[in-house]
């Protein structure tokens, strides 16, 4: 496909160690449009060997707000369902513009390996050095092997190697949405995870008019007052939880958004250093970078300061595991106990609905109630992470901004591809993806 494309779909043998491409064909866009449309159906061509997919939406990368989001769907080695995972942060965008719209991983590798995938170009890598560290050495390394500090990665730490059940694929140095076990399914086929880079360019069909209506978009979402609020705290705060902005506020250094995304839902806590610090820090990672309400509520709810919190949250990035797990399962409230416990939690985690997207986004609108009943909320969330996964949008984001419409979404991608993307083509595709 010419446009919001690199027209390309990468597909890796673990097992024979081939490197192969294919064509993203308009007739499959005009089909699956894109995202987890077009990731669900690649793993149903490839499903004989077990793949994980890896993709980004058709609007990923672009001027449309909050068009951050890369997606993983595969298997969950734990509830046995086809199960997709937003790719947040920097790392969403990075794999389209590293070169491929989709990348199949199928089969197992007899040894640890990763990808490198870089400007149009893959190579299966040796990762027997990797195999071991947990998820900040690993990407440290590679960052410092490449030359690069803006190396994306997807990696997997010792829970992974391991073969737990909460295992995470991690995203740079921090925990993900993954509640999935897809860092167990990482682990099995003996892949320590992908990196990624690329200074690749997105063509637009109708550039001008693209970028003119991305920022009509944009400026109806500057409208809503929430955006005044910035982190995690406020979040928490809308969905009803008291005291939380109080108790994470003296450790909070600062706040960041996701590519493009008006919201900056990340909050970055140190616990080495003043929060306050305005100079470059001296330390190498004086904090983490939270993203998971839950997990953190659910620390906050075992009686953890936020300073212990915080080390309790860099912990499980550290070794690549589901922090919220870690919290509700173990019922562990000191810090050794807690990193003692990695290995040895049981039990399940309940995932809503369907169970084929992730609770790590809260189960309903956040700041907007949007007028949905109590029984309405459920069926919402489902279509609406359905529909930011579709198209490549920060999926917290998602249920803020009603600004953000299934219509303007296929106004945008019609204009982008120049492509025929109907309102009845994306309702068959949502059907598909629910079942």
């Amino acid at each position: 496909m010419e446009y919001l494309s690199t027209d390309k779909i990468l597909i890796i043998d673990l097992n024979t160690a081939q490197v192969e491409e294919d064509e993203l064909s308009d007739s499959l866009v005009e089909e699956k449009i894109g995202g987890i449309g077009i990731t669900k159906y690649l793993y149903e061509k490839y499903q004989d060997d077990d793949p994980i997919i890896i993709g980004t939406g058709i609007l990923t990368g672009t001027t449309y707000p909050a068009s951050a989001a890369g997606q993983i769907t595969a298997k969950s080695p734990v509830t046995g369902k086809l199960c997709h995972c937003p790719v947040i942060y920097k790392v969403g965008l990075e794999i389209k513009y590293s070169g491929f719209d989709y990348i199949v991983v199928k089969g197992e590798s007899q040894s640890p390996v990763y990808l490198w995938i870089h400007d149009g170009v893959a190579d299966i890598s040796d990762a027997s050095d990797l195999w071991g560290k947990n998820v900040w050495e690993t990407t440290d390394t590679l960052r410092t092997f490449v030359g690069d500090d803006l190396l994306q990665t997807m990696m997997i730490g010792g829970a992974g190697e391991n073969g737990s059940d909460y295992a995470q694929v991690c995203f740079n140095h921090w925990n993900s949405p993954d509640r999935f076990g897809f860092g167990k399914l990482f682990g099995t086929k003996k892949l320590k995870g992908l990196a990624f880079r690329g200074m690749g360019m997105i063509e637009v069909a109708e550039p001008e008019d693209f970028v003119e209506r991305s920022l009509e978009i944009l400026k109806e979402i500057k409208e809503n007052s929430f955006l005044e609020k910035k982190g995690v705290a406020p979040m928490l705060t809308a969905l009803g939880e008291e005291g939380v902005e109080e108790w994470i506020d003296p450790v909070t250094h600062r706040h960041s958004a996701d590519y493009f995304t008006p919201y900056a839902s990340n909050t970055a806590i140190f616990l080495d250093e003043d929060p306050k610090l305005l100079e470059e820090s001296k330390q190498e990672e004086p904090g983490v970078l939270v993203s998971d309400i839950y997990a953190l509520l659910s620390f906050k709810r075992l009686g953890l300061s936020a300073s212990d919190t915080g080390r309790a949250l860099k912990a499980c990035a550290k070794y690549g595991i589901d922090p919220l797990a870690v919290a509700q399962l173990s019922g562990k409230t000191s810090l050794a106990d807690i990193e003692g416990s990695f290995d040895s939690i049981s039990g399940k985690l309940t995932l809503p609905g369907k169970a084929i997207f992730t609770p790590w986004c809260p189960v309903g609108p956040i700041f907007n109630d949007l007028g949905l009943g109590s029984e309405q909320i459920e069926t919402w969330w489902e279509r609406r992470q359905a529909v930011s996964m579709i198209f490549g949008i920060q999926p917290i984001f998602s249920l803020m901004s009603p600004e953000l419409t299934e219509e303007n979404m296929l106004e945008m991608a019609s204009m982008g591809t120049e492509l025929d993307l109907t309102q009845e083509i994306l309702d068959s595709v949502i059907d598909d993806i629910l079942g």
